[in-house]
């Protein structure tokens, strides 16, 4: 990839998707965040008008969850773009084995471990479609 990977934040509560952008400026500089957004409806338009190379998406948002938000743009996403990794950053351990099903590369608790993210920020910039 010849240009600087970007990235779409999810997360309804603000200063907590702060936390996340200045940690990410931390672990992986050369990371654009193109968009924070703080709801699941918003993300899924955000990311199918953006197309990020990563989502990092919150489980609980307000007018629909981070879940529901991966599996509409799963559906509406251009067959012809490879699909964004998909990250979950969240207080709640219950939905991994959701967020898996959903296609998440990775699950990450709140407060989220910088090694994580450099973890995150080693691994292939798109998903294998």
């Amino acid at each position: 990839m010849t240009s600087s990977p970007r990235a779409l934040i999810a997360e309804d509560e603000p200063l907590l998707a702060e936390d996340l952008r200045q940690a990410l400026a931390r672990a992986w500089p050369e990371l654009q965040i193109a968009a924070m957004v703080g709801d699941g409806l918003s993300a899924a338009r955000q990311a199918l008008a953006l197309q990020p190379d990563v989502l990092f998406f919150d489980i609980r948002m307000p007018g629909q969850s981070g879940l529901e938000a991966a599996a509409e743009l799963a559906d509406a996403w251009p067959e012809a773009q490879p699909f964004p990794i998909l990250v979950f950053v969240t207080a709640y351990d219950q939905y991994a084995m959701d967020a898996f099903e959903a296609q998440a590369v990775d699950y990450l608790l709140k407060p989220v471990q910088p090694e994580r993210l450099a973890r995150r920020r080693a691994a292939p910039a798109r998903a294998a479609g």
